[in-house]
């Protein structure tokens, strides 16, 4: 961006370099022009331009001071200054505030007044009025510049390719009779009419742009081919409704409408060879007052058609993004309402088996069962907490929930709980396991629990277990081995999703789960959780 920046400055200076040297190159060399002075002022007038972008104000400045300078020597670069004065006018007006753009327009207008003064004729007032447009016509540019219109909010072309054709459509078929008798080549014509009916296709984007176009063309027209003038009226017509539907500023519409009843009555007072006292008849007045009405009338009728649609589709979005919300609220809540009844429910049935397993430990401390009763009550105290920290979890979603156990602590617990219930346990933790990240070792052991509890269930007691846990640069392996059972094994209740809910914990990490019979007649668990992602 920086590089298309200074390209821009450089192109600016040498365009105005080369402006000034192509309009006073006839006067080089002479007695009163040496060569290396029309040079140095060329310079002089064209390299601040380098400089517009940045410091606007200033070379405006010091392009009103050169241009006095310029009318006193009586250069000839006095024409140039005074172009590039006005290009730096409209850019201060579009990049600084009012304030100084109506200081900056009275320096300019003094500035113009002295280069237009002649000691040897009075300043008339056709000077004033030129020194007045000269000033106000680059202010309304860079002002209108910073964007009045905005950007269109759909991509859609269809109505641009339509105003298009219609243009097209319209000045070609009324002006193509007329395009050898233009008083010129009848290319020229056909190319004016079709630039003139094409522009339209980008009025919604530049509409101010088009309208001067319109304006200019028409006038043309007035001067240099007769037939084409009622299309143009036209044209004008219409650029004056598409601005008034792109343009919300009502300041802006009234200049613009204002503008086409002055260019237009300027224009027909020609066609019809009118006298002054037909032009300034009231019903003419009020006649071309209403034809221009018209088109700023129907322009902001379409933009408040517009207005209304994109509130109404704000509106629908709107209503859409409650009612998705109000739905995940009442499954947020069904969530919790469901969680609240599974804890009084399992924390009943836990609490009494907790219970239970006291009074008899009390009632027998030094029998054969005492340390298979501690352990149930210590179990069952556990899965309360656990119970009791999911319920909070489910009713506050942003709470994270707490890892504060060691993963290999809690596998060596499941382990030693799995041995006290008959089962012949051999874990096996590799050294490189405690460097993995918490989470995947913290769904490990979660996997090794349930893969435990599964054999615990489907094999039964003595059944002998063998859990291993690995750690390789790709990822954790977990991996859960049994025998074949030693008897029938009891039939213990089960849901059926213990599988299942160990293979959606491998996949959340992105990992793997296989299980299924092993060629001893026991049973093979293998689980990978890629540690990079669980990272």
């Amino acid at each position: 961006m920086r590089w298309r920046g200074k390209a821009l400055d450089v192109l600016l200076v040498t365009a105005a370099i080369g402006f000034d040297v192509l309009t006073t190159w006839h006067t080089w060399g002479t007695a009163s022009a040496p060569v290396v002075i029309c040079g140095a002022f060329s310079v002089l007038a064209g390299a601040p331009m380098g400089f517009l972008r940045r410091w606007p104000v200033a070379v405006a400045g010091y392009l009103a001071g050169l241009l006095v300078l310029t009318d006193q020597l009586g250069a000839f670069t006095v024409n140039t200054v005074q172009i590039l004065l006005l290009t730096a006018l409209g850019v201060v007006a579009h990049r600084t505030r009012p304030l100084t753009v109506t200081c900056s327009a009275l320096v300019v207008g003094v500035a113009t007044a002295v280069n237009l003064a002649d000691p040897a004729h009075p300043f008339t007032a056709n000077a004033w009025w030129y020194c007045a447009g000269a000033v106000v016509v680059p202010v309304l540019i860079g002002v209108y510049l910073r964007g009045p219109a905005g950007r269109l909010p759909e991509r859609d072309v269809t109505p641009d390719v339509l105003l298009a054709g219609g243009g097209l459509t319209l000045t070609v078929l009324n002006t193509w009779t007329g395009w050898d008798t233009a008083g010129g080549p009848a290319w020229v014509s056909a190319s004016v009419v079709v630039l003139a009916g094409l522009s339209l296709g980008v009025a919604r984007r530049l509409p101010g742009l088009v309208f001067v176009l319109q304006v200019v063309l028409m006038l043309l027209a007035d001067q240099y081919f007769e037939e084409a003038t009622a299309t143009c009226v036209m044209l004008v017509l219409a650029a004056v409704g598409v601005f008034a539907m792109r343009v919300a500023s009502w300041f802006w519409t009234c200049v613009v409408y204002f503008v086409a009843v002055l260019a237009i009555a300027a224009f027909t007072a020609a066609m019809a060879d009118a006298g002054p006292a037909a032009e300034t008849r009231p019903t003419r007045v009020l006649a071309l007052m209403t034809l221009v009405v018209a088109p700023v009338a129907s322009g902001r009728y379409l933009r408040a058609r517009q207005a209304a649609n994109q509130a109404e589709r704000l509106r629908r979005g709107e209503s859409q993004q409650r009612a998705l919300a109000q739905v995940r609220a009442d499954q947020l809540a069904e969530r919790e309402s469901i969680a609240r009844e599974m804890h009084d429910i399992v924390a009943h049935h836990v609490g009494a088996m907790v219970l239970r397993a006291g009074a008899a430990r009390y009632s027998d401390p030094g029998g054969p069962s005492s340390q298979a009763l501690t352990d149930i009550r210590d179990t069952g105290h556990q899965v309360l907490e656990d119970l009791r920290g999911l319920l909070d979890l489910l009713r506050d979603p942003d709470k994270q929930p707490d890892l504060l156990a060691d993963p290999a602590t809690v596998m060596r617990r499941s382990a030693e709980r799995m041995s006290a219930a008959g089962l012949l346990v051999e874990l096996d933790i590799g050294p490189d396991v405690a460097r993995a990240p918490l989470m995947a070792r913290a769904s490990a052991a979660r996997i090794v629990q349930e893969g435990l509890t599964n054999v615990l269930k489907h094999a039964g007691a003595g059944t002998w277990v063998r859990v291993s846990l690995t750690a390789a640069p790709g990822g954790l392996t977990v991996e859960v081995r049994n025998g074949p059972p030693p008897a029938a094994p009891l039939s213990l209740p089960s849901s059926g999703q213990g599988l299942r809910g160990m293979r959606e914990r491998a996949h959340a990490l992105g990992g793997t789960l296989t299980a299924g019979p092993a060629e001893d007649g026991g049973w093979l668990l293998t689980v990978l959780l890629p540690t990079r992602h669980a990272a």
